[in-house]
């Protein structure tokens, strides 16, 4: 599952990729406060930071848990993973000195003592296309593969390692897609509902019993159709219940009612000028939403007003890969690519005026550049239980925990009216 840097016939920007890394890699100190690389054996195509904290006994770390899954070669076994970070703490960093290290397995800046291991293995029928946790009870995620079916696990329910090297045991299987896709939500509002959406064109939505009957099955509760193509992604509204969107290959975003599901409530038929392949809903402005395309862009749109995008975000040289407002900052929010890059945003500076040479790093709501992976990035997430520390992972096997250093965002409006105790 390794792959070597300078490999393949896209040698030349392999070597491209490399030069611009190695200028990355001399700037870490200057540019984060953490920055942790860890080589996966596979790549992970789904990453989650569960929302438990746990402070390790009497000691300085602090550890948090992720979701991953693997993505393997053709006849290798795939897993659904749960993985423990233990970063230093606060206290244990400054000694160190700022000095970008790769002597032991999680390299990088601000945490020679970090460490990041994989701690439960659950078998999973092909790669995990994407997992996610349910908010009401986070040891139950859902997860797609390649298989038209949804899968739900309780890992309390799994050993950390499987017992039968080949019994494929999810707790709940759902029925009703007939394709594999990438799309799925949890509702915040209405505990163990769960969205999908697929390369079918299909949506379906499924009440999730918290405690199924082991291997039992369930069909969806509803299913609709509006996109002429495949769903790549689709979303509950964060405060309108029974509210969610969905985007997909035709270029459209549209908005649908669980109430009167037989067509979409609203719709954007040219809302990119390419696939829409991801959006995301604001978790403080009720009528705001993120979506971003293989035409590179990310726009910002207000459901009151869809005839237009509120704002277009040019940052991304490829296709934009994954959204995540932050869960601190009303403003903020990340956008990952096919570039290799993670751009960090603040709406909040839209339209202020900039010297010529900062115009040239970017637009003034550029806030941040991680540009730390080599390789396509494919799920990102900012930590529920602090505001800037991210993950992300990308098809380079790198798993990457990383928060910028405070001086960039210390002036940003999170730290006085926005944040959000």
């Amino acid at each position: 599952g390794r792959m070597s840097l300078l490999d393949g016939e896209d040698d030349v920007e392999n070597k491209i990729s490399y030069e611009n890394f190695k200028v990355w890699k001399k700037h870490v100190p200057y540019l984060y406060d953490v920055m942790v690389t860890h080589a996966l054996e596979w790549p992970s195509l789904t990453v989650q930071w569960l929302p438990d904290k746990v402070k390790g006994a009497g000691k300085a770390q602090s550890e948090r848990r992720l979701i991953l899954g693997t993505h393997t070669s053709e006849e290798d076994q795939n897993y659904l993973m749960v993985a423990k970070v233990a970063l230093p703490g606060e206290d244990e960093k400054e000694v160190e000195g700022r000095h970008y290290n790769e002597d032991n397995e999680a390299g990088g800046y601000g945490n020679g003592k970090a460490k990041i291991e994989v701690t439960q293995r659950i078998l999973h029928k092909g790669e995990v296309n994407r997992a996610r946790y349910m908010p009401q009870n986070p040891s139950v995620i859902a997860t797609k593969g390649p298989d038209a079916e949804v899968y739900v696990f309780d890992y309390t329910r799994h050993p950390s390692q499987p017992k039968d090297a080949s019994a494929f045991k999810p707790d709940l299987t759902l029925h009703g897609h007939h394709e594999q896709g990438y799309g799925l939500s949890w509702s915040l509002h209405h505990e163990g509902r769960l969205l999908s959406g697929s390369e079918d064109g299909l949506i379906c939505w499924w009440d999730v019993q918290t405690t199924p009957p082991r291997n039992a099955s369930l069909q969806p509760l509803e299913t609709c159709k509006g996109h002429g193509g495949a769903v790549e992604d689709v979303a509950w509204s964060v405060h309108h219940e029974g509210v969610f969107g969905s985007v997909g290959d035709d270029k459209a975003l549209m908005l649908w009612d669980s109430k009167d599901s037989a067509k979409p409530s609203q719709r954007v038929n040219n809302a990119h000028s390419a696939e829409v392949t991801c959006l995301a809903f604001s978790p403080f402005a009720d009528t705001l939403l993120l979506t971003g395309s293989a035409d590179k862009m990310v726009k910002l749109w207000d459901t009151r007003m869809l005839t237009s995008a509120l704002h277009e975000f040019e940052g991304h040289n490829d296709s934009v890969t994954a959204l995540q407002w932050s869960t601190k900052c009303a403003d903020v929010f990340m956008s990952a690519g096919a570039d290799k890059r993670i751009l960090v945003w603040n709406n909040s500076r839209i339209g202020e005026e900039q010297t010529k040479e900062a115009a040239r790093d970017g637009p003034p709501e550029l806030l941040f550049c991680h540009a730390g992976h080599l390789s396509r990035v494919s799920d990102v997430c900012f930590d529920p239980n602090d505001p800037w520390m991210c993950v992300s992972v990308a098809e380079d096997n790198m798993l990457h925990v990383w928060s910028m250093d405070e001086r960039i965002f210390a002036n940003t409006d999170s730290d006085k009216d926005t944040m959000v105790e």
